[in-house]
């Protein structure tokens, strides 16, 4: 199955110590290649980006929202987003899930961490109690939308986290399902 990914790889050109040229390089044997500046030697390491999400669960069904921003236009997906320096994950999560499909979330539980070879975001789900607020779709979502499990969106979710996570909550949840 081919993976759809949040970002392809994009190599930084400059320094951010002096401005030179970035080149990938071999620091050490058994490690990746590294970016490297020609003119002062620093390590620029290209370390992955953290997504915190939520699976909201309202009147025993899950919410989902229809992207309105690329990648994955159109597609359906749990609330989520990246993480800002400093921020705990759990709340992220939260925050996520508030400006995507304004409903105040309480975390239950930590479902999983997802991460896929040459793919640089890492995801993070949790399984979540929608506490407050009004369902509706904010800036970044055409549409939001419950579902019983029978009818989750299998053929149109926006990403291989999305069905993952999807999947493992319905069997760790012990729910009758068929994809």
């Amino acid at each position: 199955m081919a993976h759809e990914h949040h970002h392809h790889k994009l190599d930084f050109r400059f320094c951010p110590q002096c401005g030179g040229t970035l080149l990938r390089q071999l620091v050490k044997p058994r490690e990746p290649q590294r970016l490297v500046c020609t003119a002062c030697a620093f390590i620029f390491y290209d370390d992955p980006k953290v997504a915190a999400c939520t699976i909201p669960i309202l009147d025993n069904k899950i919410v989902l929202l229809k992207r309105g921003i690329e990648p994955s236009y159109g597609k359906w997906v749990f609330p989520g987003g990246f993480l800002d320096r400093g921020e705990r994950v759990e709340d992220a999560a939260v925050r996520e899930t508030l400006e995507e499909v304004n409903v105040q979330v309480a975390v239950r539980r930590l479902l999983n961490v997802y991460s896929y070879p040459g793919y640089p975001v890492i995801v993070i789900v949790y399984i979540a109690d929608v506490i407050g607020g009004r369902l509706q779709a904010m800036d970044e979502a055409l549409e939001v939308r419950t579902f019983t499990p029978v009818d989750l969106p299998w053929n149109d979710l926006a990403f291989p986290s999305t069905r993952d996570a999807l999947t493992d909550y319905l069997v760790q949840t012990g729910t009758e399902w068929h994809p």
